[in-house]
């Protein structure tokens, strides 16, 4: 299924390029950010730069600096002409030199603006930046696309059963990520996105596993992001190790109904920043609109694909359009003043009718223990 993803993705950018005109187009990675290369190539980056250059004719030529990653590309994207050069960048900043200067010859990039200064440079300003039409593109899934989105929402749902078998008091937040990760390499998951947090009041957001035990009473909060077949779902949730207090029955209620008003809201033509100010506005009316701001909370949700935190952004600032086809985790986390942080979030797509919730796992504050 994944080869026949890449070539798909690969002849919607074709179609892309006839259409703007473009004879080549430059897609940038790195292990930061893989997706655009991954979605021209099918080839997860993990270590160094890469570049491919995607010819008129469809074919692909992806040039890596490491030279393991070369020689997994070799195997892993049959599809490539997969190049090894130690010193990537400025071999390729000769090439695109001479590709800008040649009359009549048009040059895309993406993303224009991750792009490494001396490839850009290089361009001599004759880039074209293909990085909107690039993100449209990745936004808007295919029937194809949105399938692997809903099984990754599934195997979310399953590493959550595992972790809450795993919470336990006395165990290490780490004992914890390691069981999940377990389970996800058994079923074939090649990768897991996964923060967590444990504690009460004090604890102010969600971060990669420490050594802290889990103890009595703490609300223990994670979000779990596998990949399937090169798409990422996540789902997030929070537990109490023994029975909820009144305090934190009464917070998550709040949560729930701020992520049920913004999947409510999430639907085409509506803005991100509308669903974002929805969710908000359920905590502005209980009096924690503070709680809503970037001193507290980063973002009310974002979309999802072959990257684990990808346009659009959740946030009141961001007009940006949804359309049909987003697939999108609507997740209010954020600090509550009278227990800690908490999260709640589900995957989900952008329908005509209305938001497709992808995850199933029930939205309730899980006791564990109690």
């Amino acid at each position: 299924m994944s080869l026949t993803l890449a070539r798909q993705r690969r002849k919607r950018l074709r179609e892309l390029c006839r259409d703007r005109g473009w004879d080549r187009l430059l897609v940038y990675g790195n292990a930061w950010r893989c997706d655009y290369l991954r979605y021209v190539s099918d080839f997860p980056i993990l270590e160094g730069h890469g570049l491919a250059i995607l010819e008129s004719d469809g074919s692909v030529r992806l040039t890596l600096e490491c030279a393991m990653e070369a020689e997994r590309a070799g195997v892993e994207a049959p599809d490539c002409d997969v190049d090894w050069r130690p010193d990537l960048l400025n071999t390729l900043a000769a090439e695109v030199s001479a590709m800008a200067a040649a009359p009549g010859h048009r040059v895309a990039a993406a993303p224009l603006k991750l792009m490494p200064h001396g490839i850009v440079e290089a361009g001599r300003g004759r880039l074209a930046d293909a990085g909107e039409p690039f993100d449209g593109l990745m936004m808007r899934k295919s029937d194809e696309e949105i399938a692997a989105v809903r099984r990754a929402a599934a195997m979310a749902d399953e590493g959550y059963e595992v972790f809450l078998r795993a919470a336990r008091p006395g165990r290490a937040e780490y004992e914890l990520t390691a069981e999940v990760e377990a389970f996800f390499r058994s079923r074939g998951v090649p990768d897991n996105f996964m923060i967590l947090g444990s504690g009460g009041r004090e604890v102010r957001g969600m971060h990669p596993p420490g050594e802290r035990r889990l103890a009595a009473g703490d609300l223990v909060t994670t979000e779990l992001t596998p990949c399937v077949d090169g798409y990422y779902a996540q789902v997030c949730r929070t537990l109490v190790l023994g029975a909820p207090t009144a305090p934190q029955a009464a917070a998550f209620d709040l949560f729930r109904r701020s992520m049920e008003a913004g999947l409510a809201a999430l639907r085409p033509g509506v803005t991100a920043a509308a669903v974002a100010r929805t969710e908000n506005d359920v905590f502005r009316a209980a009096g924690l609109g503070e709680y809503t701001t970037n001193r507290y909370t980063r973002v009310r949700g974002h979309g999802l694909g072959l990257y684990v935190d990808s346009r659009p952004a959740l946030l009141e600032d961001v007009e940006l359009p949804i359309e049909a086809g987003m697939t999108l985790i609507v997740h209010p986390n954020t600090y509550h003043p009278d227990v800690g942080y908490v999260v709640l979030g589900d995957s989900a797509i952008a329908r005509a009718e209305g938001a497709e919730v992808l995850t199933a796992t029930p939205r309730t504050l899980f006791s564990v223990g109690g």
